[in-house]
């Protein structure tokens, strides 16, 4: 079992920075991929980014690419989402998910884990 909580979403402007933060606890995080997946109401969970166990293989949806980074530090067991130039598009709750092998992608199914998520509000 991996238990994960995510912190450091908000409401900013469009073109500010934010960084998101996913604690993980349990099962040995050093030892899995993590990836970060979005979600609004009325539309289904599209993934955002991901890396492997090691933070190398780092993938991103196309329409966060070149403006979020996904990053690990497996000495402290969390996860990162840097996002910049956000847009108002980027409004959604984002959760972090831990995958059940060293190396994931998009897949949602090969994230058995997820956090409760949080919220991110661009505003224009």
């Amino acid at each position: 079992q991996v238990q994960l909580v995510e912190s450091g979403g908000g409401l900013v402007q469009a073109g500010a920075s934010l960084r998101l933060s996913c604690a993980a606890s349990g099962r040995t995080f050093s030892s899995i991929a993590m990836g970060w997946f979005r979600q609004t109401p009325g539309k289904e969970r599209e993934f955002v980014a991901s890396l492997n166990w090691i933070g190398g293989n780092t993938y991103y949806a196309d329409s966060v690419k070149g403006r979020f980074t996904i990053s690990r530090d497996n000495a402290k067991n969390t996860v990162y989402l840097q996002m910049t130039s956000l847009k108002p598009e980027d409004t959604a709750v984002y959760l972090c998910a831990a995958a059940d092998s060293r190396f994931s992608r998009d897949n949602q199914d090969d994230y058995p884990y997820w956090g409760q998520g949080t919220q991110v509000t661009v505003s224009s």
